[in-house]
């Protein structure tokens, strides 16, 4: 089953419910529209207000910014290696499979009725960028896609939702 788009609301309480580390991990996924694991990889000497990422699926580099509040959060919890370090070692980096086990969790206890795992944050990201610039071909090199299709999905993904939940946009 593919991970659906969360409205903002959404995506505040699924925030406000995951563990401390984790919503910091959300947060630049949403932010950047970079993949879980490629947050995860972030070395703590590497994070700046701008940097380079080479993500992990495509081998394609990118630079991603970040704001200053969301810096220095990063900052407050980064570990020697890695950002976001692995609880029980500090060689390794929290796994995506962690993430992924909270997110789901603050979903559930929402009851939110779609399926939303780390992944819907790309579609957050996709919709805010196309609503932003209203260029599918810019959202695509921001996504790093090899071709428009699968950026409509992601950058359509807000109508995609109200059709199949009934909702109107202003209840975003």
């Amino acid at each position: 089953m593919k991970t659906e788009y969360l409205l903002h609301r959404e995506v505040e309480h699924v925030l406000a419910a995951l563990m401390p580390v984790n919503r910091v991990v959300m947060r630049v996924c949403i932010h950047t529209g970079l993949r879980v694991g490629d947050v995860l990889a972030l070395r703590t000497d590497q994070i700046a207000p701008r940097f380079w990422v080479t993500e992990q699926k495509t081998k394609k580099r990118r630079i991603v910014g970040l704001p200053a509040d969301l810096l220095a959060d990063m900052r407050k919890i980064a570990g020697k290696k890695y950002v976001f370090e692995h609880s029980n070692d500090p060689e390794r980096h929290r796994t995506r499979q962690a993430v992924w086990k909270d997110v789901k969790r603050a979903a559930r206890a929402f009851r939110l009725p779609q399926n939303v795992a780390p992944h819907s944050a790309r579609k957050v990201y996709a919709v805010d960028l196309l609503a932003k610039y209203g260029d599918i071909a810019k959202v695509q090199r921001a996504l790093n896609h090899s071709g428009p299709s699968v950026t409509m999905i992601y950058a359509m993904a807000d109508q995609l939702y109200r059709q199949k939940y009934h909702k109107k946009p202003h209840e975003a």
